[in-house]
């Protein structure tokens, strides 16, 4: 029995992981907190997609990311103890 032959990606989804691919390259040559890359957005694209992305991305890649707002899109670079969010609640035991 052959395999089933996978299915055509629409082009939206073809981008999608075109891009998805992209960021995981730029991620993964990222190697010290001095290396940001910006990721610009166009038109149609919302912010907070990217930035799940460039998330899910990171974690694809091995890496802890901080991605930044900027003017024209985002700001990523590795994640330093500077760069972490101190948003939420506190470990417990460090103060």
């Amino acid at each position: 029995e052959a395999a089933a032959k996978p299915r055509e990606l629409s082009p939206a989804a073809a981008a999608r992981q075109k891009q998805h691919r992209q960021f995981v390259r730029m991620i993964a040559k990222v190697s010290d907190p001095s290396t940001v890359f910006e990721v610009r957005l166009d038109g149609n694209e919302k912010a907070l997609t990217v930035r799940q992305r460039l998330m899910k991305a990171a974690d694809e890649a091995g890496r802890e990311i901080v991605v930044r707002k900027s003017d024209k899109g985002w700001l990523v670079g590795l994640a330093t103890p500077e760069r972490r969010s101190r948003r939420g609640r506190r470990k417990s035991g460090t103060d």
